[in-house]
């Protein structure tokens, strides 16, 4: 965690984990699979995000980076996972808060419920449309590896972020808000 009380999402090793809150699941009929493209842009119209997408990588220790605590700090997607669209689960990641610099761009994801949409704009023009399966809270030392990263059959997204009741003095935040969505025919 940084000192400077910024929200970072944490990958634990740890599979599994009981969900804290969990929204029901939602039964929108199944997008086609899209080929690669690199995501450009993150519209989330429930919550008012509209964002950049950065490209992030893994740590020197083996964890998935995280976005810069900076002011207007974008999301970022998770270079290990497919691309948005591609089958499989693409990752995108996003603060709560920035530290010194106020709210994160993913303030309000826990706030989504099943069915909200979910645009990520590609590099080759195309846009992925996703609808919310689910929303999950869980204790970071919970944290639900498989489930997140783990393979499946159909285009999925995941949104993670920090959640729970800010700890004082710079310890960040106890939980990971995790958004679960499917890609649907467009628009």
């Amino acid at each position: 965690m940084p000192s400077d009380g910024g929200s970072v999402p944490v990958v634990s090793s740890v599979p599994g984990g009981a969900p804290a809150t969990t929204t029901a699941t939602t039964t929108a009929a199944p997008g086609r699979p899209m080929g690669r493209s690199l995501p450009a842009r993150l519209r989330i119209p429930a919550i008012g995000v509209d964002t950049p997408v950065m490209s992030l990588g893994l740590t020197a220790g083996g964890e998935v980076a995280v976005p810069p605590i900076a002011a207007h700090a974008p999301a970022g997607w998770y270079d290990g996972s497919p691309t948005p669209g591609q089958t499989g689960p693409s990752v995108i990641l996003g603060h709560v808060t920035v530290g010194r610099y106020g709210d994160g761009v993913f303030l309000h994801l826990d706030r989504l419920h099943a069915g909200d949409r979910v645009a990520v704009s590609r590099r080759d023009g195309s846009v992925a449309q996703f609808a919310v399966d689910s929303v999950q809270t869980v204790a970071k030392s919970r944290f639900p590896t498989r489930r997140v990263y783990g393979n499946v059959d159909h285009p999925a997204l995941r949104l993670i972020t920090c959640g729970g009741t800010r700890v004082s003095g710079g310890g960040g935040y106890p939980d990971n808000v995790i958004v679960y969505a499917s890609l649907v025919p467009g628009p």
